[in-house]
């Protein structure tokens, strides 16, 4: 062995190759922060005001209008461009400004870039405006923690991912100790501006601290943002005013282009199922788009489920002369049925893999989900209120636990009036995977509430899944079929004839180029029994190497990979439309803020449109709140915006599901959305979603 000669790393180090190749920038990341975003036409103009549109009208809530007084009038506010207004006009558009920003709740690809916007608009205003930002989100603001943001730290982020310049955090100031501290420091620093981006949460906080800030002089301007793109805002007239919260596209694009290359993985080595959960807690928008991205073979919408209805179970009862109502609204038992259907269709043409896309909250619209929440929370609550020791002290493994349910149920065959928990409930809880009724029975939070985010919905489904698949195996119903010609090579290289055990082997040998084994046969024991009573074997004899090789090849072996999309797509470089949009979301916030607005919601209208088409606007925020159900008790929220199954992007999936899911001999039809690169001048637009519900007028 020779000895290596002596290397100087530290001359290494500083040779200009090593260090470019070494450095955290590189020459995709110089573009990206060197991108200057175009701005909407109106921010063409060296000023703009705010053209009030009152023909926009909404549906407010007695209790918003009673907590948010001074901002519940507001109307929706139209930026308008002027070149040349007048003297006092300018004077106080151009005035000296503190603006504080917070980033709340998770990130979202584009998030610097509102800073950006913000920070470009102010400056040009007034260069000796100060911008601060809020560290660590909500607790910076009640802790005064900040930073001043200056040119080179604002520029060294721009069109970049991630809310790293100033942090985020998921604090809320929901108390009045919160909101006191969190006025102290807005009059400790002088501010008179707070910017509050975050999603529907936040946007309520921001609408609170406008109500309790409005004496103070302290304009409090919210920004629409979630990767689950679950805010979005339309007039009672159904004018959409607010299109898709920022983060949207780009996560959709990131989560599109790992499910992408999963159908490629599975179509290439054909032995797995890839099940994809993607985030989504209370709407399905990301799975949707996910789908028209990349055409998976099965989608899951929540929206959807939560709109079956079991036409069989109200036949029986309208025959019964009575009405069942758990016929409205999909159950586990059933979902597990609907995707192994398609999963055994798929195994019959040979294809015994594919790609599922799952949204994270799917079991929050399975009816049969909520009503054992209901029930559960109140069987626990009841049992504690009545004895001594609580429900988990009392009962602490599963199986106590089920053995007093079962009771319950026996209960109820016995007096007709005890109605909490029937034989129905307790069949269909015996169904759910043990870890399941496990999580379904943990000790609820403080509020009483399920902790549904512990649950792994993915793990679920498929366990039900896998179960159904091991019955329909032992049925038969569950092989996968053999091409044809794969069939006649093995055979007549074995100098078999392929006509003679044909239809000793396959229900359909007659027809069709893919073979499926009869149901009959579903172990080598049952294809030697076969084979002897159709007289193609004597009893004693083995079988031939070659039909045995046929006979497993048809045994499906079902495996999963399964995958969680979340992080990842949160944490992505935003697509040139999130880095447009949120830059103009920026000026639109400087814009509302010069003009004296507060209680706004920045947002830019006519995004399925062209570019020139965007118009910046400030949407009210208090109007849009209503009173829901948080942690036990009713509480003003900006609403959570679901898919609409009647939407045309929606619709569109539905059409194509069976195309999707590609349940014959032919190729599949996967779509390849791509990675997401930022110089590309083909690059994707918009999200796909918003380009097809944009033809809702036209059909």
């Amino acid at each position: 062995m020779t000895n290596a000669p002596d290397i100087n790393i530290q001359e290494i180090l500083q040779n200009p190759a090593v260090q470019e190749a070494t450095n955290n920038i590189n020459k995709g990341m110089i573009a990206r922060t060197n991108y200057d975003p175009p701005k909407c036409s109106v921010f063409s103009n060296k000023y703009t005001y705010l053209k009030p549109d009152h023909s926009c009208r909404f549906s407010i809530d007695r209790e918003a209008e009673k907590q948010l007084p001074n901002i519940i009038k507001n109307p929706l506010q139209i930026i308008t461009g002027i070149e040349s207004p007048e003297k006092d006009f300018k004077t106080e558009y151009e005035k000296k400004r503190r603006i504080g920003i917070v980033f709340s709740g998770g990130p979202a690809p584009g998030g610097h870039n509102v800073i950006a916007g913000i920070y470009d608009a102010a400056k040009q205003a007034n260069s000796e405006t100060k911008v601060y930002g809020f560290l660590l989100g909500p607790d910076g603001i009640i802790e005064n923690e900040i930073i001043e943001l200056t040119g080179n730290l604002v520029n060294k982020y721009r069109n970049t991912g991630g809310f790293s310049m100033i942090k985020t955090g998921r604090t809320k100031i929901d108390t009045s100790e919160k909101m006191n501290l969190s006025r102290e420091t807005c009059k400790a620093l002088g501010l008179d501006a707070l910017v509050v981006i975050g999603g529907d949460d936040s946007n309520t906080n921001a609408a609170f601290l406008a109500q309790e800030m409005y004496d103070d002089g302290v304009q409090v301007i919210g920004v629409p943002k979630t990767i689950d793109g679950d805010i979005q805002v339309k007039d009672d007239e159904g004018r959409v005013l607010c299109a898709m919260s920022f983060g949207f596209h780009t996560a959709a694009r990131a989560f599109a282009n790992a499910v992408s290359n999963l159908c490629t993985d599975s179509s290439s080595d054909v032995k797995y199922w890839h099940i994809c959960k993607v985030m989504g807690r209370v709407a399905s928008h990301l799975a949707l788009e996910v789908a028209l991205q990349t055409h998976a073979n099965i989608t899951l919408i929540g929206e959807d489920l939560a709109d079956y209805v079991d036409e069989k179970r109200i036949e029986k009862a309208k025959n019964d002369n009575t009405v069942d109502y758990t016929a409205y609204g999909i159950t586990l038992r059933h979902l597990s049925r609907v995707i192994c259907d398609c999963i055994v269709r798929r195994a019959a043409a040979g294809k015994n893999y594919g790609v599922a896309v799952i949204p994270e909250g799917v079991l929050e619209f399975i009816n049969e989900i909520q009503l054992f929440i209901i029930k559960l929370n109140t069987i626990i609550a009841e049992y504690n209120t009545t004895h001594d020791k609580t429900f988990h002290m009392e009962f602490p493994k599963l199986t106590d636990k089920l053995e007093y349910l079962r009771k319950l149920a026996q209960r109820s065959r016995e007096d007709r009036s005890f109605t909490i928990w029937n034989t129905r409930d307790d069949d269909l809880f015996n169904d759910i995977p043990d870890f399941f009724q496990k999580g379904l029975l943990m000790e609820r939070d403080s509020h009483g509430n399920f902790p549904f985010s512990q649950v792994e919905t993915e793990k679920v489904i498929m366990e039900m899944v896998k179960d159904y698949l091991a019955f329909l195996r032992e049925k038969g119903e569950y092989k996968i079929g053999i091409k044809r010609t794969y069939y006649n090579k093995t055979l007549q290289k074995a100098e078999l004839d392929p006509d003679f055990f044909g239809p000793v082997l396959f229900k359909n040998y007659t027809q069709g180029d893919i073979l499926l084994v009869k149901p009959s046969i579903i172990s080598l024991k049952t294809l030697n029994q076969t084979l002897i009573k159709e007289g193609a074997l004597k009893e004693g004899e083995p079988i031939p190497p070659a039909i045995e090789k046929i006979y497993k090849k048809s045994v499906p072996d079902f495996k999963t990979q399964t995958h969680f999309y979340g992080y990842d797509g949160r944490g992505s470089d935003p697509t040139k439309f999130d880095c447009i949009y949120t830059y103009n979301l920026g000026l639109t916030v400087f814009s509302l803020i010069a003009n004296g607005a507060t209680g706004q919601m920045a947002a830019v209208r006519n995004l399925e449109q062209d570019f020139l088409q965007w118009e910046p606007a400030g949407i009210p925020i208090a109007p849009l709140m209503h009173l829901e159900e948080r942690k036990g008790k009713l509480s003003l929220v900006l609403e959570k915006s679901i898919v609409n199954t009647n939407s045309i992007s929606f619709q569109i999936v539905k059409a194509l599901r069976e195309k999707w899911l590609a349940a014959n001999p032919g190729e599949d039809n996967y779509r390849k959305p791509g990675p997401i690169i930022f110089s590309r001048e083909n690059e994707e637009s918009r999200p796909i979603t918003l380009t097809l519900n944009a033809l809702a007028d036209k059909f």
